[in-house]
């Protein structure tokens, strides 16, 4: 029967054990490695989720001026739908940003007070509409402005197709449709959806129902 001899008389090596702390550091690198490539995979799943939204969908914009006083102010930080309007069209008493017809380089807030094809009569300091709905013509109630303001500048304009007649809240100091003429519908970048600044202030904006 053979004999079993011990690994010392066999003569037998084993394999050096690695310094312990060669085997701490290549464990931190390896768990660096993995951090940094779950970080990175992070920031590309943010950036594919978040440029779409900031340019497709929404876009954040700064009141600047007193034109829609007494409802925005100067400073003010809005978020702004730009994806809405790809599926359904621009409504009286939206609040939109929308590109200075003069210079697109500049972007303006404004209410929607005229739709395509409507005819606008503004006298006396009120507003009428006429459109197919409105043969005899519809007095605007706006109920978003104090009861003392009155809109300035008598005239009757007649809209075309895609045209939009625009104004601001604050009807005494609002450079806009009653000085620059209508904007097109490609002009219109999107509504406002969201006031985001001051916190005291934070509101979603829906568009108003007239003469109700």
């Amino acid at each position: 029967m053979p004999i079993l001899k011990n690994k010392d008389e066999l003569g037998l090596v084993e394999p050096a054990a690695e310094p312990k702390s060669e085997v701490k550091k290549e464990a931190a690198i390896k768990r660096f490695t993995e951090y940094t490539l779950e970080i990175i995979k992070v920031i590309l799943i943010s950036l594919a989720i978040i440029v779409p939204v900031r340019y497709f969908l929404i876009q954040p914009f700064y009141v600047k001026g007193a034109s829609m006083e007494p409802n925005f102010f100067d400073h003010e930080y809005l978020i702004i739908n730009e994806i809405g309007y790809r599926f359904n069209s621009p409504e009286r008493g939206d609040i939109v940003v929308f590109k200075y017809p003069r210079d697109p380089s500049q972007y303006f807030i404004k209410r929607i007070i005229g739709l395509p094809n409507e005819t606008l009569e503004i006298k006396n300091g009120k507003i009428t509409v006429f459109n197919g709905d409105n043969r005899e013509g519809l007095l605007l109630k706006e109920n978003y402005l104090e009861e003392e303001i009155k809109t300035f500048g008598d005239r009757t304009i007649s809209l075309g197709v895609e045209e939009y007649f625009i104004m601001g809240d604050n009807r005494l100091a609002s450079f806009d449709s009653r000085s620059f003429g209508p904007i097109k519908r490609e002009s219109i970048v999107g509504k406002v959806w969201f006031r985001g600044w001051p916190f005291d202030k934070l509101k979603i904006f829906e568009t108003p129902e007239y003469n109700q």
